[in-house]
């Protein structure tokens, strides 16, 4: 898929895997319509930073209003032809800890921006790209890129929510890609393992470094330009469907 002059829009745009995203499509031709929060939106703003090619709008991701003004400010530029979803938070908390049994509150928000969040870039933005033409004799009309994690898979001790979200985002995947086959609309989730985000950089250069040794090559951690190239391939190859690929450094966590 050729993505020169189309419309994108990627989730959690202001910073790490969003922004790099956000910006390697921008290079790509496309025109871009991040979503962020506002208080990540301002502080994108505020750092003088050129985003050319790049529009980026407030909204949470779990408010249905704000994810559908995103996509319409995105199909107002032309038909929305790519969506990636990058926005999400980690949580961490043990199922039964010192002060009591797991928050409910907090496992609830967690399933609410990364899974929640997830689901609704992914049926709105079918809607969008399902009403456009056909760019090619496949009738290929888009594609949705979702962000799992390995903790899908290698789910660590005190991970159960972050965990139990990114692994419903990967199980969305094949029927989603199923379903919207016949709209001519693919779906694709990355996995990433450890990633030098700005979320990472607040743990610390000695949990860093404890980090970088768990990965068997190249043994350091993923950087965020490296999943933007990724999305890039996911989007420029199109068989490429119904698979959540790990982009992980042959990385399998251990369970502390």
């Amino acid at each position: 898929m050729d993505i020169s002059g189309a419309s994108v829009l990627v989730t959690g745009a202001a910073s790490g895997l969003g922004a790099a995203t956000a910006a390697a499509l921008a290079a790509r031709g496309a025109h871009v319509v991040g979503l962020d929060l506002r208080a990540a939106v301002e502080r994108a703003a505020a750092s003088g930073e050129r985003r050319e090619g790049i529009e980026l709008v407030a909204g949470d991701v779990t408010s249905e209003a704000d994810v559908r003004r995103a996509v319409e400010a995105a199909s107002a530029a032309g038909p929305l032809r790519v969506a990636v979803s990058c926005a999400g938070i980690a949580t961490g908390a043990r199922l039964l800890g010192r002060s009591g049994p797991h928050d409910q509150g907090a496992f609830e928000r967690t399933i609410a921006v990364n899974l929640l969040g997830t689901f609704q870039v992914l049926r709105l933005a079918a809607e969008a790209m399902a009403a456009a033409e056909p760019l090619d004799a496949d009738g290929q009309r888009g594609v949705v890129v979702q962000t799992a994690s390995v903790a899908a898979f290698d789910g660590q001790i005190g991970q159960v929510a972050y965990s139990a979200s990114k692994g419903a985002v990967a199980a969305m995947t094949l029927p989603a890609a199923r379903e919207l086959a016949r709209h001519g609309v693919r779906v694709v989730t990355i996995a990433p393992g450890v990633v030098d985000t700005p979320m990472m950089a607040g743990l610390g250069d000695e949990v860093r470094a404890g980090l970088e040794a768990t990965v068997p090559f190249p043994a350091r951690l993923a950087r965020p330009d490296e999943f933007a190239r990724l999305v890039g391939m996911v989007v420029e190859h199109d068989y490429l469907n119904g698979e959540t690929i790990r982009m992980d450094g042959a990385l399998r966590m251990p369970p502390r």
